[in-house]
């Protein structure tokens, strides 16, 4: 998926409504996204209510996992953290994907959402990657689960996240939301857009 949508904080805006309106524009940047990632994978992703799109163009210090409910156009945000296989030298930015078993990276592409569990990291979720680029997923163990190096704490002492192994790590509240919204049989599409 090639695309159309500029880093969200990156944008120069003057004023309360040209805010609001730079805003809009996002959300409806991350809605037509949403919408073609849905539409080229209609076939194998049950429900289209709402889609998580992880923005690996940013920083980990920007909240760049978006969950966007399709019905009503809302968009919700998080900080998510990358593999250290992408950011060897933890620079705090994703310098590139991975599918290989071992690379401890984050891999690019559609995933649905699978089964919740209890495992290692407290309530997580299972991920199906579904194209070439994140075919590995569940032998890999890529999943959606909580992490203490994942939160503002981590940025008010370090300026930016830790890193997974690969996994899409949250803070612990942002975790819970995420799995619950999200829940089994929806998109995830993870890339640079």
């Amino acid at each position: 998926m090639k695309g159309g949508i500029a880093a969200l904080a990156s944008s120069t805006v003057t004023g309360a409504g040209a805010a609001l309106a730079g805003e809009s524009d996002f959300q409806q940047r991350l809605a037509g996204l949403a919408k073609r990632a849905l539409e080229q994978n209609k076939a194998r992703i049950p429900l289209h209510d709402r889609v998580g799109l992880a923005d690996f163009s940013a920083p980990s210090w920007r909240p760049r996992f978006h969950l966007v409910d399709m019905v009503s156009g809302e968009v919700s945000s998080y900080l998510v953290a990358h593999g250290r296989g992408s950011d060897p030298g933890h620079t705090g930015r994703l310098q590139k994907f991975s599918n290989k078993i071992g690379s401890n990276a984050t891999s690019a592409g559609v995933y649905r959402t699978g089964v919740e569990y209890t495992g290692k990291y407290g309530r997580s979720m299972r991920l199906d990657g579904l194209d070439p680029d994140n075919s590995n997923a569940f032998a890999r163990a890529i999943v959606i689960h909580a992490a203490w190096y994942v939160g503002d704490d981590m940025l008010k002492k370090y300026g930016k996240l830790g890193r997974s192994e690969g996994c899409f790590a949250f803070c612990e509240d942002d975790r819970t939301e995420v799995v619950a919204r999200l829940g089994e049989g929806r998109l995830l599409y993870a890339g640079k857009f």
